[in-house]
């Protein structure tokens, strides 16, 4: 005898998933609308220019990527109206996904080092959010997975999700929203991209962009000192570890999944004083205030500048004011 017909459904909740998609798509367009700032220096020719993600509501270049990782959990069946959102993260990232799951009613809790900065904490806080704590960041990954489990919740998963979230063709990416601002100005395409690596999407986005565009500009990654990323990518090993970095926001213990080493045409590695002495220099030439990511990112940003200079080049350098320096006022 045959088997008897089954039939099962899950419970309906495509009405309010169709409505927090609206909600994060709308907010796109004002995503892109962050400004490029020319660093003033002079230097025949070579220009240094800063995207500044800091205007975004939650304060950082992570505002594009919290909604982006939502987004990946909606269209794929993972967050439904209730769903516990539960993110690994140094800060930033928590901070903007907090605020786009109050802007869904979601629940959220971040999965943080016991040292992050208590300005990032507060944010997360402010937008809703409950924070657990590890004290080694190497545990962050585990303990979301196991927050997430336990509530019956979606880890978000940024390490993994990052690269493949970010739509590299466009749609208000980063990328496409650097150049179609440098060619609204009358800019031609850059020489280099300059970005850190923390999850590793920022220069897969960008890394993918220019090939699939069909771009010269070149895409440079800078690392700080005790992150994984920079031997991975030199070694071609991603089974690399390290003891973590001191400059939040980038460097990772371990060559993190969305971190794509083809698609970098170059790494620096950057010491964590140059770092925050250039930060600091950045204060007192201009008045922008920045965290010690923008640092590194500088750092590597005048190098090549340098380099493109001595060697008779002229065009540009562009790189990212990732967040401003009151997140760490206290660390």
């Amino acid at each position: 005898m045959s088997e008897e017909l089954r039939d099962l459904s899950r419970p309906a909740d495509r009405d309010w998933v169709h409505a927090a998609v609206r909600r994060l798509l709308d907010l796109a367009p004002r995503t892109a609308d962050t400004p490029l700032l020319r660093l003033p220096l002079s230097f025949d020719g070579v220009e240094v220019l800063l995207k500044d993600e800091s205007l975004h509501p939650t304060g950082s270049l992570k505002h594009r990527l919290a909604g982006s990782l939502v987004l990946y959990g909606l269209v794929n069946g993972q967050v439904h109206e209730g769903t516990t959102l539960v993110e690994a993260s140094s800060g930033s990232t928590a901070v903007s996904e907090a605020w786009v799951a109050q802007l869904l009613g979601l629940p959220f809790v971040a999965v943080l080092p016991r040292r992050t900065s208590p300005e990032k904490l507060a944010l997360i806080a402010e937008y809703g959010g409950t924070c657990r704590f590890v004290d080694d960041p190497a545990e962050v990954y585990a303990e979301a997975a196991r927050v997430a489990e336990e509530s019956g919740g979606y880890y978000l998963d940024q390490f993994r999700y990052a690269e493949r979230a970010t739509d590299w063709r466009g749609n208000n990416n980063i990328a496409e929203s650097v150049f179609d601002e440098l060619r609204a100005d009358g800019r031609p395409d850059p020489a280099w991209v300059v970005v850190g690596a923390g999850t590793g999407g920022t220069s897969a986005t960008f890394g993918r962009y220019v090939r699939y565009a069909q771009l010269a500009t070149r895409v440079c990654v800078v690392d700080p000192e005790g992150s994984a990323f920079f031997d991975g990518w030199a070694t071609g090993d991603r089974s690399v570890t390290a003891r973590g970095s001191r400059i939040e926001g980038i460097g990772r213990p371990r060559v993190e999944p969305s971190f794509l080493p083809g698609v970098v045409d170059r790494m620096i590695r950057v010491p964590d004083a140059a770092s925050v002495a250039t930060t600091r220099w950045l204060a007192r030439r201009t008045g922008w205030s920045a965290g010690p990511s923008t640092g590194t990112n500088l750092v590597g940003a005048l190098h090549l500048a340098a380099e493109l200079r001595a060697a008779g080049g002229t065009g540009s350098v562009v790189t990212l004011l990732c967040d401003r320096g009151d997140r760490y006022a206290d660390t």
